[in-house]
């Protein structure tokens, strides 16, 4: 695990308790061109690069009927970043905020969600535009942003597309 170990001006870092884990499970692995959290896009763009979404096995058969979906929502666990961090300065602002108000990858569980746009599925694989990961990101869930379950989809006329 990379973790930069230097605090901005303001930054407050505390000591991690010890871990008492609900056992998650990644399905998969998460493809992107980007190598470095300097490259990586502070958020993804519908029309960004398509991106491949790696599933393990057993989980392969769980992708059946993603592509009755125009968007995905993919949720992945952001194994580089920082965890101890309570105040954060922004890159690009002056100002240091609680770690709750940002969406930042430095959090006490670094889950990373990306709403995407599908494209295809290739064997074992989902194939999307809009991520904003660091390639090799372990992949914890994949799911419809929206479908005919939920009670937005129920309230529209059409439901998921």
């Amino acid at each position: 695990m990379t973790v930069e170990t230097q605090l901005r001006e303001g930054e407050v870092a505390v000591d991690m308790p010890a871990a008492n884990d609900a056992g998650i499970v990644f399905i998969g692995r998460i493809r992107t061109p980007w190598k470095s959290r300097e490259e990586t896009p502070r958020q993804g763009n519908h029309d960004g690069p398509v991106c491949r979404l790696e599933i393990f096995e057993p989980w392969v058969p769980a992708i059946q009927g993603v592509d009755f979906y125009q968007h995905l929502e993919v949720i992945y666990w952001l194994h580089q970043s920082r965890r101890n961090i309570v105040l954060q300065s922004p890159k690009n602002d002056r100002s240091t905020r609680g770690t709750f108000s940002l969406r930042s990858p430095v959090r006490p569980n670094p889950i990373g969600t990306s709403i995407v746009k599908f494209v295809a599925i290739e064997g074992s694989s989902v194939l999307v535009r809009g991520l904003d990961c660091l390639d090799e990101t372990p992949l914890i869930d994949l799911k419809p942003d929206r479908c005919e379950f939920s009670p937005l989809a129920a309230q529209s006329a059409g439901g998921a597309r």
